[in-house]
């Protein structure tokens, strides 16, 4: 999971740009739709990824693949109808942006491949699209796990019932310190490569489907 290797890391600089920009803006315009002003009001209602990053978290996206952007603030009094429904979809947005791109980033990198083989700009362009669809699934994947400050933790709190709070704030306080433990001994690597990879080689398979017909 920890790559010091240059040309990935410069390879990784749009991808994540674009992971996490597609990420906050889904968790804004769900938020949004649902009646609530405050990322609107905060400027997040943007794919512009410079509103949207956090300088520790690109660099562990940067070289762990794994990584956050600045979160999107929400006030989930303002939503329309079930609240808690409302955070769920709202925590759930960001991730299934994240899967939803990195299909959309794979079909395009396989009809740009079959549009320049042979050209001595494939491998430096293949590379920009593999790290893009990595690290979309990557975000995406990561991001739903049920630790805090992460959005599978929000989702695990809005599912269980709400005599079960004040554990959750309990466990709350020392989510970080939990992410990074994970983080630094590599379990979440051991935990999420391999997700990551089955996804990956499943878009691949529905993808080759979908092309065969036109190649």
């Amino acid at each position: 999971m920890f790559d010091f290797n240059l040309t990935t890391i410069i390879a990784n600089i749009p991808a994540l740009m674009i992971g996490f920009a597609f990420h906050e803006f889904a968790h804004a315009w769900v938020a949004d739709r649902l009646g609530d002003p405050t990322p609107r009001s905060q400027g997040r209602l943007t794919l512009n990824p410079f509103v949207h990053l956090d300088l520790f978290g690109t660099i562990m996206a940067l070289l762990y693949r794994f990584g956050w952007a600045k979160p999107v603030i929400t006030n989930p009094h303002y939503y329309r109808g079930d609240k808690r429904r409302g955070q769920i979809l709202v925590a759930l947005a960001g991730s299934i942006m994240n899967l939803v791109i990195a299909f959309v980033l794979m079909l395009l990198w396989f009809i740009t491949m079959l549009g320049i083989q042979g050209s001595e700009w494939s491998g430096i362009i293949s590379l920009v699209f593999q790290s893009a669809v990595l690290m979309n699934l990557g975000l995406g994947v990561f991001n739903l796990l049920p630790i805090p400050p992460l959005d599978g933790f929000t989702v695990f709190g809005g599912l269980l019932p709400e005599r079960f709070a004040p554990q959750l704030r309990v466990i709350e306080q020392y989510g970080m310190i939990i992410l990074i433990v994970l983080l630094f001994t590599d379990i979440l690597g051991k935990i999420l490569s391999p997700a990551v990879i089955g996804i990956f080689y499943a878009y691949q398979k529905i993808i080759s489907l979908i092309l065969t017909p036109f190649f």
